[in-house]
């Protein structure tokens, strides 16, 4: 690859000369400038950004830390995120932790070695998480947790409404007639879960409404695991009328347990999930869901990530960003049952 010295040497100028166009650290005469940026585009050469970070302890680069990169929410997260570093300069560097705490550890130490100026972070769980964010931040990277957040946590934050959003949705569904309801979580030493089910149990407390254990089952965020969990739930008896996913994924495996089961959505159970992903509206029956937007989640946490590299060193941002109601086929009035 080339270097500076055969820049120096093609533009006729010094080496310190080509430095100062480059990193633009001191005013050099435009003959001189323009001597050594066509030499530059002769050359084909591509500065070092980590060589770069080296003298200035911080690269151009913002990591983002992800729990699993083959669920369809977070691709939106990731590219609101990038969208808006790419426009400010900076380079987003993925890493997917397939919610494995010792496999987000070592991405978290790694991506140290690399001095990014920022970082936002999905948490995969709880423990140690805050002690890693707080060497990032004693270390002058600014760092943004989103999504889910860690225990004692208080730096910027980016979260949804999961407790409203998921209160609307049960509200919806009592409203309908629905009284023998049935959750499906996800993992409950995650906030966004504990959230949604808070959410479920305030509708039900507000009508007076009561739901036996046997109805509530926990499981991971995926679809395997709404469909293993409805095919317990729907076994019971009596069945429930309708089903709270805690997320889309677990919504689709509930749709999919209904049909082997040779029921019919909504007929027979009304489904309604929590994301609002593309696929809601493709599937038959199209899903009722609580819509969050996964891109101005990535968005707004890296704006917070630029407003605190331009120099903003206010107190701590909590920013909770609003969720709203999407109704379509997989929910439908409750009709003479009891």
């Amino acid at each position: 690859m080339p270097n500076m010295k055969q820049i120096a040497d093609m533009a006729g100028v010094s080496l310190g000369t080509v430095s100062h166009v480059l990193n633009d650290t001191a005013h050099v005469r435009e003959p001189l400038r323009k001597r050594v940026l066509e030499a530059v585009e002769t050359l084909g050469y591509q500065p070092s950004q980590l060589a770069r970070g080296l003298r200035r302890d911080k690269t151009n680069m913002l990591g983002m830390v992800i729990p699993d990169v083959t669920n369809p929410f977070f691709p939106a997260v990731v590219r609101g995120a990038e969208d808006i570093a790419f426009a400010n300069g900076y380079r987003l560097v993925l890493c997917n932790t397939d919610n494995d705490h010792e496999k987000e550890l070592a991405h978290l130490n790694e991506l140290r070695t690399y001095l990014p100026s920022g970082l936002i972070v999905i948490p995969s769980s709880f423990s140690d998480l805050t002690v890693q964010a707080e060497r990032y931040r004693r270390a002058g990277t600014a760092v943004v947790c989103i999504d889910r957040l860690p225990k004692r946590w208080n730096g910027d934050s980016v979260t949804v409404a999961n407790e409203q959003g998921a209160y609307a949705a049960t509200r919806h569904l009592i409203k309908i007639g629905h009284k023998r309801l049935a959750a499906i979580t996800g993992p409950l030493h995650l906030t966004n879960a504990k959230q949604r089910l808070d959410g479920f149990y305030r509708a039900l407390s507000e009508s007076k409404l009561t739901v036996a254990p046997e109805y509530l089952h926990e499981t991971t965020f995926e679809r395997a695991g709404g469909y293993t969990k409805a095919r317990l739930i729907l076994k019971l008896l009596p069945p429930p009328t309708a089903i709270f996913a805690g997320n889309d994924m677990i919504a689709l495996g509930v749709i999919q347990a209904i049909r082997e089961l040779g029921l019919h959505c909504p007929k027979d159970v009304s489904v309604m999930g929590f994301d609002d992903l593309d696929f809601a509206e493709l599937i038959s029956p199209s899903l009722s869901s609580v819509s969050q937007s996964g891109y101005q989640l990535g968005a707004t946490a890296a704006r917070i990530l630029m407003d605190r590299l331009n120099g903003d060193d206010g107190p701590p941002k909590h920013l909770v960003l609003e969720t709203q109601l999407k109704i379509r086929d997989s929910v439908a009035p409750l009709k003479g049952k009891v």
